[in-house]
């Protein structure tokens, strides 16, 4: 017990690594499965991970929400492990497990102590091989959505504005939806639909298996061959998405939350895509503008001028697009306008003026420090392996990514900012307190 007390600690607080390169073997099944496998005997742990490139951008816009439905049901049980027995049988050995849905793609993963890496290999295997797909796991797992939706969505203090956002800023595209999707499109489903729907993406040639830690790379291989070789190969995904218009004109909107008592205002813009140049030019914008105290939006309109109780700028990145989001929530009396006009003239600043040198290396610090530490656990090396050969498009990227942040230059930035983050290609959303008269109107509107 305090041999998998020590395992677990390691496990979930991270192994701490050096920010050397890490190496890795890549090779496919003959099935199309991508594998990809790091070896780090440093500490007697290993983490198995299976991202299935399929998320919410991928669902029948009459049916959202299966991706992220997926990440539940594909827990439920297989032919080979009991109903309900999934995580029972991942703590009962020392390990742990979870999941999450992009609107891009879904990861799946175990951490294990490396004596067990076979089983982790064998229950991945079995999800993709012999997953229960019945009407009563659709029913419990419908259930377990809807109050996911209602805790993290529908009753959380701003729990919606990321999907009024997107229902703006996207017209055709299916970033448009959100993840979590409609509980009317899960009422409504058939259990031919989930059949189906598993049947197309949950396939060895839509995936990628990374397997990293304390393992043996001979003896790996053969495991893997032996429970993923005989998966069948399923028939080839083909994606033809609407291309989004540029926005030329300013978007405005404003929606209302019954859980909040102070407004918010979410200016959003459409960008590039992650695996972009740009985009990684505005994640370092982002930075500059709102990361810690000293940044330049925090500063001036939480610290200086007491103006803002919150900001914040990031980007949202999808492989076709990004949604770039500054937010601030008020204080004092100051109204949303006075906020806007503040993060303009920020923005502004950086359309006209180079940032400092000093700030600029600020940032490269910033993400240097970030890149160390997102390898600086097996668990987030396997993440990152899968995310760079899926989504980014190449592996070695785990290693190299850090480079191209290193290469951008000052005039870039600018050039950014002046491309982007202009009045006329943004959404301004009000996210406002919904009071009675409120809830009159929109029922009269009904």
């Amino acid at each position: 017990m305090k041999k998998y007390l020590i395992l677990t600690f390691l496990l979930v607080f991270g192994y701490r690594l050096n920010s050397q390169q890490v190496e890795f073997i890549e090779y496919k099944l003959d099935n199309g499965l991508h594998v990809i496998l790091h070896q780090d005997n440093n500490a007697p742990v290993a983490t198995v991970s299976v991202l299935y490139h399929v998320g919410a951008k991928d669902e029948d816009p009459e049916r959202t929400g299966f991706a992220h439905f997926f990440e539940h049901l594909l827990f439920e049980g297989t032919k080979n492990i009991e109903k309900g027995k999934w995580f029972n049988i991942v703590t009962s050995h020392g390990g742990s497990n979870n999941a999450y849905t992009t609107q891009d793609f879904t990861y799946y993963y175990e951490n294990f102590p490396s004596n067990s890496l076979e089983l982790g290999l064998w229950m991945e295997s079995e999800r993709m091989l012999h997953p229960v797909i019945d009407q009563v796991g659709v029913d419990t797992q419908n259930e377990v959505v809807k109050e996911e939706r209602r805790l993290r969505y529908d009753n959380s203090p701003y729990g919606r504005w990321y999907e009024v956002v997107k229902s703006h800023l996207f017209i055709d595209h299916p970033y448009r939806n959100s993840t979590i999707g409609k509980m009317e499109h899960l009422d409504a489903a058939t259990l031919d639909e989930f059949i189906a729907f598993n049947k197309k993406y949950y396939i060895p040639n839509n995936a990628v298996l990374t397997v990293a830690g304390d393992i043996d790379i001979v003896q790996t291989k053969k495991w893997i061959e032996d429970y993923f070789g005989p998966i069948p190969k399923g028939e080839a995904i083909v994606r033809h998405f609407p291309v989004e218009q540029p926005i030329t004109e300013t978007i405005f909107a404003e929606t209302y939350d019954p859980n909040i008592q102070v407004p918010a205002i979410f200016t959003a813009y459409r960008i590039p895509g992650i695996k972009s140049r740009e985009a990684k030019i505005m994640n370092m914008i982002s930075t500059y503008l709102s990361d810690g105290n000293s940044s330049k939006l925090y500063k001036r309109l939480v610290e200086d001028q007491k103006m803002a109780l919150q900001v914040a700028a990031f980007n949202d990145g999808g492989e076709d697009y990004g949604t770039y989001v500054i937010l601030a929530l008020p204080q004092g009396g100051h109204q949303l306008d006075d906020l806007l006009v503040e993060i303009d003239d920020e923005i502004r600043k950086l359309q006209t003026d180079l940032i400092s040198e000093r700030d600029y290396q600020k940032l490269l610090n910033i993400y240097e420090d970030n890149f160390v530490n997102s390898n600086s656990s097996i668990a987030g090396i396997a993440n990152s392996l899968a995310e760079s050969y899926k989504i980014l498009g190449d592996t070695n990227l785990v290693n190299t990514q850090i480079d191209e942040y290193h290469s951008i230059t000052r005039e870039e930035i600018r050039a950014a900012a002046q491309k982007f983050l202009n009045p006329n290609q943004r959404l301004i959303l009000d996210y406002l307190p919904q009071s009675d008269e409120d809830n009159q109107e929109l029922e009269a509107s009904e």
